[in-house]
């Protein structure tokens, strides 16, 4: 029942610290061109972070990582989030997020991208696809300096 009640505050500082530091420590020293909108729903996924709300983590993640390609890397692109991610060169681990994004949001009956049981039981599990969503997307967010 956890995941549905506050969390303690030392767990969203310690969330909201390794997000922070997530974002840093992929950003280093360059300057970037930022995507408008990537930065305004990278504050959503943050609050879902340090909420605990991990599938949402996913989902959010992946619109952060579109809107940032499509507004930096491939302006103009047309096409589907799976080209935009090879157009722009971005990382190749991030289909999987984007498959994973996709399975929790197209219900397909049969096989279900996320379960009740799984959310109460397997935390774990979904945390560490969020954490690996949120670095995937800083990653895509800074994928090249203007400099």
């Amino acid at each position: 029942m956890d995941h549905l009640e506050h969390p303690p505050l030392d767990v969203w500082n310690s969330r909201r610290d390794w997000f922070e530091s997530t974002e840093a420590r992929t950003r280093g020293e360059g300057s970037y061109l930022v995507s408008e909108q990537a930065c305004a729903l990278t504050a959503d996924v943050q609050a879902c972070f340090c909420a605990g709300a991990w599938a949402a983590v996913i989902i959010v993640a992946m619109a952060v990582v579109d809107a940032a390609l499509r507004e930096t890397e491939c302006p103009g692109f047309k096409g589907n989030t799976k080209r935009l991610i090879q157009a722009a060169g971005a990382n190749r681990k991030l289909q999987e997020v984007r498959k994973r994004r996709n399975a929790l949001v197209h219900v397909d009956p049969d096989v279900p991208g996320l379960t009740v049981d799984q959310q109460w039981a397997d935390r774990a599990t979904i945390e560490a696809q969020a954490r690996e969503a949120v670095e995937l997307m800083f990653e895509a967010f800074y994928i090249g300096p203007w400099v």
